[in-house]
């Protein structure tokens, strides 16, 4: 009678750990496209504030520059003006509506002069998330505070 062949000792471990590899190769590409995900979902959050930034720049520039003619006065040999908060809201609010801007839901927070020479405008908007999931909030609200002065030389 013929005994069954023997099989080598490694060969039955190798046979029983088959499948392993699979589950963390899944697990990897799960937690690769996460990280990816999350990268994609902050640049994106990032440029729409730099976005943000740009147009609240235009608006406190346009607003540092809103004092009416009558305003300027002459002081030794220097000009001199008060920017009033109204004329600067006024401005503001101005260059937002004419401003070409994709943005979502823009509002002008604080548009005023606290010296009189120095224009702050804050703004505030949205970013919604481009891929929602558990993992990244579907909308993030944004806002940025800019300063702008109008100077006589």
């Amino acid at each position: 009678m013929m005994s069954p062949p023997r099989r080598r000792p490694g060969a039955r471990r190798a046979c029983d750990e088959q499948g392993s590899t699979l589950l963390l190769t899944i697990f990897y590409c799960f937690l690769g496209l996460t990280i990816v995900m999350l990268v994609a979902s902050a640049t994106t959050l990032y440029l729409e504030r730099k976005r943000l930034f740009t147009v609240a720049d235009g608006a406190a520039l346009a607003g540092a520059e809103a004092w009416p003619l009558d305003a300027v006065r002459i002081d030794g040999d220097r000009l001199e003006f008060d920017l009033r908060d109204d004329d600067v809201r006024r401005a503001a609010a101005d260059y937002l509506a004419t401003a070409a801007t994709d943005l979502d839901e823009v509002e002008l927070v604080r548009a005023a002069s606290d010296d009189g020479r120095t224009a702050t405008v804050t703004l505030r908007s949205v970013w919604r998330a481009p891929l929602s999931t558990e993992l990244v909030p579907l909308i993030v609200p944004i806002e940025v505070t800019v300063t702008a002065r109008s100077v006589f030389h």
